[in-house]
C-alpha cells in the first residue's frame, strides 16, 4: 500500500497569512471591499494567475501578486475570515501544529490599529482551533525596507500571552542588511521572546552571518545560501565553512521551502536545491509552504515532491517532522505533548498501514 502522506502528522512554521489565501476567499473579499483590481473573478483562472506571477525566477517578482492580497485584508472581518481558513485548509492538509506570520503594517489602509490587526487574526486562528483542534502560534514580520522594526518587535512581544509566539524579518534581501534592524531583535532578545529571520534566500552569507551574530535569530528563513559556506563534491559535503558549522552544532533550525525556492530563484531547480545536501549533514531542516497560493503548494506537495526528488522515507519524513516541532515557538510541554501524542503515534500508524 502506498504511503499516504495526507494522513501523516505535519509541522509548518514558515507560511505567509497573506500568501495563502483561497482564490474564492479573494474574490469575495474583494467584491465586499469594491476592490476592482483583481486580474478575474474566476477562482481557478485566478490561482493559475497568482503560479504564473511568482513562477518567474526572481523575489521581487514573486512578491509583486501580494498587492492583491493584501488589499483584500483590511477588515478586522477579512482578517479573521482569512485566520480562520488558513486553520481549516491545514487541519485537511494533516497539519497538527502550524506557525502563520504576517506583517501588520500593511493592513492599515482602513484605519485598522495595530492592535485591532492582530487581535483580529488571534480571533480567526482560535476559532479555527475551536473547530478542528488544529495548535498553533502567530508570528509578527517587520519588512526590512521600512525603519519600524523596533515598533513591530514591540508590538510582538506586547501579544506574547495571546498568541504570538515569534518575531520574523521579511522582504527583498538585496540592500536590506539584517544588522539594520538590530535594535528590534535586541528588544526580542532582552524580552526573552523568539524570533526567525529570512536570511539566505536572494543573498549570500553575509545575510545569514548577520541574521545569527548581529540579529540572534532562533532559526532561519530559507537559508538556501548557506550552501556557499560549504565544500561540496560529488554532491555530497566534504568540509563546512565556519559560519555553516556554527549553525550546524548550535541545530539552528532551518525553514526550507522547496517549491517557493524554486520559483524566486533561490535555487535553479529541485535536483539542485540544497535541502537533501542539508539533511544528511545532519543539519535541522525543516520542511514547509511558504505561499501556499502563490507556489501552488501545500505540505503534503511538499512531503511529495522531497519523496520524488530525495527518495526520502517515511523515517526520514518524521525525523523532519520531528526537527520542525522541535523548532516551534511554542513552550517545552507543549512540544513534548504534541511528539509523544501526536506526531510519534501518527507515523507509527503509517508504518503499519503500509
Amino acid at each position: 500500500m502506498p504511503l499516504d502522506l495526507q494522513a501523516l502528522p505535519k509541522v509548518l512554521l514558515h507560511e505567509h497569512l497573506d500568501g495563502g489565501l483561497r482564490p474564492k476567499t479573494i474574490i469575495e473579499l474583494a467584491r465586499a471591499a469594491g476592490y476592482e483590481g483583481l486580474p478575474t473573478d474566476r477562482p481557478k483562472e485566478l490561482a493559475a494567475w497568482f503560479h504564473r506571477g511568482a513562477n518567474r525566477g526572481s523575489l521581487p517578482l514573486y512578491l509583486e501578486g501580494f498587492k492583491h492580497t493584501i488589499a483584500v485584508m483590511q477588515t478586522r472581518a477579512a482578517l479573521e475570515r482569512v485566520a480562520f481558513e488558513f486553520i481549516e485548509d491545514m487541519h485537511a492538509d494533516g497539519v497538527v501544529y502550524a506557525e502563520a506570520r504576517f506583517a501588520p503594517c500593511f493592513h492599515r489602509e482602513q484605519g485598522l490599529t495595530d492592535e485591532a490587526i492582530v487581535g483580529a487574526v488571534l480571533d480567526g486562528l482560535r476559532r479555527g482551533e475551536e473547530k478542528c483542534g488544529v495548535k498553533w502560534g502567530l508570528i509578527l514580520c517587520a519588512m526590512r525596507d521600512r525603519t519600524d522594526s523596533l515598533e513591530a518587535a514591540e508590538l510582538a512581544v506586547n501579544f506574547r500571552d495571546r498568541g504570538v509566539v515569534g518575531f520574523d524579518l521579511a522582504g527583498e534581501e538585496a540592500g536590506h542588511p539584517p544588522k539594520k534592524h538590530a535594535e528590534a531583535f535586541a528588544a526580542i532578545q532582552r524580552a526573552n521572546f523568539f524570533s526567525t529571520l529570512h536570511a539566505g534566500e536572494a543573498f549570500g552569507v553575509a545575510s545569514i552571518w548577520q541574521a545569527l551574530q548581529f540579529c540572534g535569530a532562533h532559526r532561519l528563513g530559507h537559508a538556501t545560501r548557506l550552501s556557499d559556506d560549504m565544500t561540496i563534491v560529488g554532491g555530497k559535503i566534504v568540509k563546512l565553512g565556519t559560519l555553516a558549522q556554527y549553525v550546524l552544532d548550535r541545530r539552528i533550525p532551518l525553514e526550507m521551502c522547496l517549491s517557493s525556492n524554486v520559483h524566486t530563484g533561490s535555487v535553479p531547480s529541485l535536483r539542485e536545491h540544497p535541502f537533501k545536501l542539508y539533511f544528511d549533514r545532519g543539519f535541522r531542516v525543516t520542511l514547509n509552504t511558504d505561499d501556499r497560493l502563490m507556489s501552488d503548494t501545500s505540505m503534503t506537495k511538499e512531503f511529495a515532491i522531497a519523496v520524488e526528488e530525495f527518495d526520502l522515507t517515511v523515517d526520514d519524513l518524521e525525523k523532519i517532522t520531528l526537527n520542525s516541532i522541535k523548532g516551534a515557538f511554542i513552550h517545552f510541554d507543549e512540544r513534548l505533548r504534541l511528539i509523544y501524542d501526536v506526531i510519534k503515534p501518527g507515523y507509527a500508524r503509517a508504518r503499519r498501514k503500509k
